[in-house]
């Protein structure tokens, strides 16, 4: 595989998942560097919505395509905001507004409750062709609690909130290197090129 199109406009996403894939030696490209608008995301699975993310993309760039869908998951909300972590509080504003809403909203959810465990998820998905009838899939947790206070300037998203007892840190007091090392992107992420390694 010599080029490879990664479905995503998330910066943060972006970072993360090129710093992971450099030692594949393929080109990596951007969606948006090739003009490509961002998939609907209308599943109630990770997976289902990143296939649609990973096809979207291999059917408009002709090449294959990487795609993720992550979020947080809270044990005392039934596992939410899941899926609709991106848009938890609405769409509109940007990135970093919507980021800090959606925090906003998550904490206060959270704020009567003494269970405080959540997890990040993340499913990973490549597929070699737009129709590939065997995407190739990894899929990663990791295990943490919100914390009300916002601790940390790095990361992005709910990273601030999500507490690391073992580390008494939260994710967004990682440095990157660490962070991918860790985390629910970095475990399916290894765990997808992997598979790949095995396919001729």
């Amino acid at each position: 595989m010599k080029k490879l199109v990664i479905a995503s406009s998330n910066a943060g996403k972006l970072r993360e998942i090129q710093a992971i894939l450099g030692p594949l030696g393929c080109e990596i490209l951007t969606q948006s560097a090739l003009g490509i608008p961002d998939a609907e995301e209308p599943h109630l699975t990770f997976i289902e919505n990143a296939l649609a993310k990973a096809r979207h993309a291999a059917a408009l760039a002709g090449l294959p395509a990487l795609a993720d869908d992550s979020g947080v998951c809270a044990l005392a909300l039934g596992g939410e905001p899941g899926v609709h972590s991106a848009r938890y509080a609405g769409r509109g504003a940007s990135r970093e507004e919507r980021d800090a809403s959606n925090n906003d909203k998550l904490v206060a959810a959270l704020a009567a409750c003494s269970d405080r465990r959540a997890y990040y998820y993340c499913a990973m998905v490549l597929v070699r062709h737009a129709a590939d009838p065997q995407p190739l899939i990894g899929e990663g947790y990791w295990w943490g609690e919100i914390r009300a206070q916002a601790r940390g300037a790095n990361g992005f998203g709910y990273d601030p909130h999500f507490f690391l007892p073992e580390l008494g840190m939260t994710a967004a007091e990682l440095d990157a290197e660490r962070k991918n090392g860790l985390s629910h992107r970095g475990q399916a992420l290894r765990q997808l090129v992997e598979k790949l390694r095995s396919f001729p």
